[in-house]
């Protein structure tokens, strides 16, 4: 499991509870402003794990074999149905080379890499990274048909969302920039990191209940 630092926050309008999140990249917990430092020592550490617990059950698998299952089935699920009657031939795997971009595509091999980078990422973050990847052997290009084919992924707008916030966030080169300027060929191009949201549309993050007085 990740070690992850964090930055505590106190606020005087939340009374008995905490709340951890992801903001630009780091994980930042808010608690009472009333909360003692004795009990943020006790409470604070034990509610970041099970932070990241979660997290990571919901993380994309370890395994190449795991993840071409997975890819196979968001194409069955998303793609195949548009496919009009294609069934493409490739294989998935992940890539610990891959420091600019999240993902690749060469159609002409049928090969899919994945950056390392986005096992620390919400899953549904990732399945959008290999539908993207996954489109590309149907579409090679960024054509309108390309990115109809990427909206079949019900979450592809926050996925999209989330990645350009974690550009926004990036101090290297490239922040700042759109997805779409990072796009190119047979290969998404992305520099993201940034500001999370879950599928439901929310800050990614989790609350708790404090026991402590008011």
């Amino acid at each position: 499991m990740e070690t992850a630092s964090y930055e505590v926050r106190r606020s005087a309008r939340r009374r008995r509870t905490m709340s951890i999140s992801r903001q630009a990249g780091r994980l930042v917990v808010t608690v009472p402003a009333r909360m003692s430092a004795t009990q943020e020592r006790q409470l604070v550490p034990g509610f970041v794990r099970g932070f990241l617990a979660k997290e990571a059950a919901r993380r994309l698998p370890v395994a190449d074999t795991e993840l071409q299952e997975r890819a196979k089935r968001l194409f069955a699920a998303h793609l195949r149905p548009a496919a009009e009657g294609f069934e493409p031939v490739f294989s998935v795997r992940w890539s610990g080379r891959m420091e600019r971009r999240w993902g690749s595509a060469t159609t002409a091999s049928g090969t899919i890499r994945i950056s390392e980078r986005l096992r620390t990422m919400p899953a549904w973050v990732g399945d959008y990274v290999l539908v993207h990847e996954l489109a590309h052997m149907l579409e090679t290009n960024h054509t309108k048909r390309f990115w109809a084919l990427v909206a079949r992924y019900p979450l592809a707008e926050r996925a999209r969302g989330y990645l350009e916030g974690f550009s926004h966030a990036s101090d290297g080169e490239g922040a700042g920039r759109r997805i779409e300027s990072l796009l190119g060929g047979l290969s998404t191009d992305w520099t993201a990191e940034g500001a999370a949201l879950d599928p439901n549309g929310r800050g990614s993050g989790s609350t708790g209940r404090w026991a402590g007085g008011v």
